[in-house]
């Protein structure tokens, strides 16, 4: 098995996941993609890729089918979800050809905000008051006790898209009046202001071996609903609000039952409490570039350390992480832009480590050996693209399908 070629077949219905292939072809396996015909022309790793399957949209019965004409002359040794959306989709497929890795029950702590504050509570793991919307008895007592304002999530969406904040019971019952028979899929929770921040790591036989604690300085709903310029920061290593956020992650990997890859959890910090919540976490590496972010803090490629994970565990072989470094700092600042092409030549501090290629936005990551640089950087920065570079989008609306 140690020196056996193995199949891996990723799933990524975005653009995302190269450093993965990459990586995973360089450990001596074969790489199946499958993904979506309308990005055919992104810039994929081909060369790291035996062969791509192309689908127009997702349909389970046909991907199923498909896949089992292709297992009869390819035996896939694992499926690798590259995508927070492909995380339930590569389960099911696990499960019904009776594949290693993550199943549905497991893949849902992972995906559905419900089934993880579900679980969270019943292991002790804080998390803000929060109520299902399946019955209409436990919404009213939960509108009854918890102080508004409330916010009505999505159980399926990735970071803040979908989200109604409300102001009182009548305002909830609208917006669930409005949601009609696909209310099942929200949830409604206690909005309690805070710092909120993210926990990106790597976990090997149920083990966290690696964790990088950072901040947002505005947080992603802020962002997505306010149009605001989204930035993130490492925060200081070996303060309490590290150790404890360290910790806490820890706690959600084991009770969740993350067995190995990598993983993006978030918390936040009451303002009023002071104390931490849990928020929601996923299985797979975050996604705004915070990959490159933690990288350029740490040195530790999360992309390219999941695939070697994912392909030691196959192989029942021992990981071992690189050398970590210990303490560097870095932060990220991206923004929609008013150019198809920003010019940020202007941009020209040494501390400058990463710029965003992409039409219609701008980026900048910076790596430093204090917090306190990072943030003089993205503040300055911040100002500079609010001026001449930012514009904004409404946040996408997903609450009628």
């Amino acid at each position: 098995m140690e020196n056996k070629k193995l199949n891996f077949l990723c799933i990524s219905t975005y653009y995302k996941g190269a450093d993965f292939l990459t990586a995973c072809k360089g450990e001596g396996n074969n790489v199946f993609l499958l993904t979506l015909k309308k990005l055919e022309n992104e810039a994929w790793p081909h060369e790291s890729i035996n062969e791509i399957f192309y689908i127009d949209k997702w349909v389970d019965e046909h991907i199923i089918d498909g896949l089992a004409y292709k297992f009869r002359s390819t035996h896939f040794d694992r499926i690798v979800a590259l995508d927070d959306f492909d995380v339930e989709k590569a389960a099911s497929l696990r499960e019904h050809f009776r594949m290693p890795g993550m199943g549905q029950t497991t893949g849902r702590y992972f995906r559905d905000k419900l089934a993880m504050r579900l679980k969270a509570q019943e292991e002790g793991i804080p998390v803000p008051d929060f109520s299902s919307l399946f019955n209409d008895e436990k919404i009213n007592a939960f509108a009854d006790k918890v102080p508004t304002p409330w916010l009505v999530k999505p159980r399926h969406e990735a970071s803040a898209h979908g989200i109604k904040k409300v102001h009182s019971k009548d305002e909830l019952w609208q917006v669930l009046d409005d949601l009609g028979d696909k209310r099942h899929n929200y949830l409604v929770e206690r909005f309690a202001p805070g710092d909120v921040y993210h926990v990106d790591g790597l976990t090997f036989n149920g083990k966290v071996l690696f964790s990088r604690v950072s901040q947002y300085l505005d947080t992603p709903f802020e962002v997505a609903h306010g149009g605001g310029i989204f930035r993130s920061i490492t925060i200081d290593i070996g303060l309490p609000a590290e150790k404890e956020l360290k910790k806490i992650n820890s706690d959600v990997m084991r009770a969740f039952g993350m067995q190995h890859g990598a993983s993006h959890t978030e918390f936040i910090r009451s303002k009023e409490t002071n104390k931490i919540f849990f928020l929601e976490t996923s299985s797979r590496v975050g996604g705004a570039n915070l990959a490159e972010m933690v990288e350029a803090a740490s040195g530790i490629n999360l992309w390219g350390e999941w695939a070697r994970i994912e392909s030691k565990k196959s192989r029942k072989t021992a990981y071992e992480l690189p050398v970590v470094k210990e303490c560097g700092y870095a932060g990220i600042i991206v923004s929609l832009s008013r150019f198809k092409h920003p010019d940020t030549s202007e941009f020209t501090d040494p501390e400058i480590v990463w710029r965003m290629n992409k039409p219609w936005h701008l980026g900048i990551i910076v790596a430093a050996d204090s917090t306190e640089k990072i943030v003089e950087l993205l503040d300055k920065y911040a100002t500079i693209i609010s001026g001449k570079f930012h514009a904004s989008a409404p946040a996408p609306d997903t609450s009628v399908n």
